[in-house]
């Protein structure tokens, strides 16, 4: 159980009582170090988006390959993340941390030269792994170095907000690394930052780990990511194919035979990946479907955003990551002001309150045309949505926690990020494919835009139908934690430590 103290490698002497509330320079290296890894992880899912028209017409992707250089990351780092987990526990959250970040280095080096579409994807899905590896054993390493009190308050406050960071800089970064260097440069930056991560992190973090004898259920993270995977490319393959064409029906039964092998093995392992337990618990199963079903529209919407601005608008990469920085702070603006909210509200209400926001901000993007303003068609739709994802994001986290047993904490919160993930990765391959049958293949302004209103119209939709979800299948209640300095850190954004 996490709840129980776990012996550890290392034989670091106690720290003195002054440490708890003013760190040393050592531990402030330490926490450089884990926050850098996690900063990289965070912003490398949002980075490429202004990116992506260029990597298009420099390695002649088509727009089903396009959509893969985001979901060969997010399903490759969903799909593995909470085994690791359990090998930062099992093997060391150093050797973990050093072995995840010098995979993901690797990987930005190979797409950063690649020079065929299918390198890049490769590339994208070892970075995912990589930061799979990586990110887990970031908090935990954060945690681990400063003792309990104001000042590890602080340290985790820190880890949440760099991490809210990278995403919210995403945009912007890569459009300025896009439009004075390259595109490749959205993942070569992630070298020279990588290697001195990877220098300090070996000089300055100690080892530690759980000795509890566990094993890693390495076929269940194979089984879970290789079917999400299938289901992911047999919607896809519905823009070329029918749905009853071979080429779409078999990745669709094999993906959905995969998943089904996963719960198999769940069911029956002694270290089980995700013990299917912790479904029992109504707040803990709704809101992680919750959290699906929103994030399946979240993330297509900086695609389509992105795309729109670039290739009907006419924007540059640079202006295109300029316009998303509003949205981008919207989100971080609605994630902070929640936990205050919730104490009126109520944690189900708030959700289903920030989710009815964001389908107001998908109604209007909707309504973009082709000779739209940077105010009506960006801005005020953008900020909209993100702002109503912010909202709901928080009380989900807290819901699903809340149903949590103690010692399923850590992993229900590895698990709620697992499946804002994973619903990102299917929800931009369903709306791709719906806007694609609308374009029908048009390549001009207008098609393209209807195409993207489509996707828009349809993600509201979604957004519509889970704010009924959630408003029939949530609990009324579920507690508010606040931290001594405030308001925790969002239990979505906290990855599973591997406990249990």
């Amino acid at each position: 159980m996490t709840a129980m103290p776990q012996p550890r490698t290392d034989t670091t002497p106690a720290r003195p009582a002054a440490d708890t509330s003013r760190p040393a320079a050592r531990t402030w290296a330490v926490l450089l170090a884990a926050c850098a890894g996690q900063f990289l992880v965070v912003l490398d899912v949002s980075v490429v988006n202004v990116a992506l028209p260029s990597m298009r017409a420099d390695l002649g992707l088509s727009a089903v390959g396009l959509q893969w250089v985001l979901n060969a990351y997010s399903i490759a780092f969903a799909g593995f993340m909470l085994l690791g987990g359990r090998a930062a526990d099992i093997f060391g959250r150093k050797r973990t941390f050093l072995a995840g970040l010098g995979l993901f280095t690797a990987a930005s080096v190979a797409g950063g030269l690649a020079t065929e579409g299918w390198q890049l994807l490769a590339a994208r899905a070892a970075q995912g792994l990589g930061a799979a590896v990586l990110a887990p054993a970031t908090l935990t390493i954060v945690t681990g170095a400063v003792p309990p009190g104001p000042a590890r308050t602080r340290a985790i406050a820190t880890w949440s907000a760099v991490g809210a960071g990278g995403g919210a800089a995403g945009g912007l970064v890569g459009g300025v690394l896009t439009d004075l260097l390259s595109w490749r440069w959205v993942l070569l930056i992630n070298v020279p930052v990588g290697v001195l991560v990877l220098v300090g992190a070996a000089l300055w973090i100690r080892e530690s780990r759980v000795e509890s004898g566990r094993r890693l259920d390495l076929p269940g993270a194979v089984l879970v990511t290789a079917g999400l995977a299938a289901v992911a490319y047999g919607i896809v393959q519905t823009e070329e194919a029918g749905w009853g064409e071979p080429a779409t029906l078999l990745p669709l039964l094999g993906g959905a035979a995969l998943l089904v092998a996963f719960v198999a093995v769940e069911a029956r392992t002694r270290a089980p990946l995700m013990p299917l337990t912790v479904f029992r618990s109504r707040a803990v199963t709704a809101a992680n479907v919750s959290m699906l079903v929103n994030g399946s529209a979240s993330f297509a919407m900086w695609f389509f955003m992105t795309v729109y601005a670039q290739n009907v608008l006419g924007y540059t990469p640079l202006e295109a990551g300029l316009a998303l920085v509003p949205s981008s702070l919207a989100v971080i603006l609605g994630s902070k002001l929640a936990p205050r909210l919730m104490t009126t509200t109520g944690a189900r209400n708030l959700a289903v309150i920030g989710t009815l926001v964001a389908a107001t901000g998908f109604g209007w993007q909707s309504l973009m045309d082709v000779h739209g303003t940077y105010v009506t068609t960006i801005l005020g739709p953008g900020v909209l949505m993100m702002a109503g994802m912010g909202l709901a994001i928080t009380p989900l986290a807290s819901l699903a926690t809340s149903g949590a047993a103690p010692g399923d904490a850590g992993l229900v919160s590895g698990l709620v990020n697992t499946s804002r993930t994973m619903g990102g990765a299917l929800g931009l391959a369903v709306l791709s494919t719906v806007a694609a049958s609308r374009t029908a293949g048009g390549t001009g302004p207008e098609a393209l835009t209807a195409g993207y209103a489509l996707a828009f119209r349809t993600g509201a939709g979604v957004l519509l139908a889970g704010a009924v979800l959630m408003l029939l299948w949530l609990p009324r209640r579920a507690p508010v934690m606040p931290g001594p300095d405030g308001p925790l850190p969002d239990p979505a954004s906290v990855p599973h430590t591997g406990g249990k």
